[in-house]
């Protein structure tokens, strides 16, 4: 019986295309926030502009820490399958 703690290839395979996500979403923040265009103006001088995109940030974090939770419940659902078997 595997151990449910180990890094199997698909974890390591899951967990190196959400670092590249992460990598990439907080590369185009950064960017988009870096270049200023007139409209962008007038978000900034409300303040809208950062709590939308910390709105956006909490509910990415939130459906990569939820479909982390359910592969992981998965592979133990398989697991017991195969045990079973």
């Amino acid at each position: 019986m595997k151990n449910c703690a180990t890094f199997g290839p698909h974890m390591i395979r899951m967990s190196k295309r959400i670092f590249l996500l992460a990598f990439l979403l907080t590369t185009t923040l950064f960017r988009g926030m870096a270049q200023t265009a007139p409209g962008d103006d007038f978000m900034r001088s409300m303040g809208k502009m950062y709590v939308v995109v910390t709105a956006i940030g909490i509910i990415f974090l939130g459906i990569v820490i939820f479909l982390i939770y359910l592969d992981r419940k998965l592979t133990k659902l398989e697991n017991q399958t195969k045990h079973n078997d």
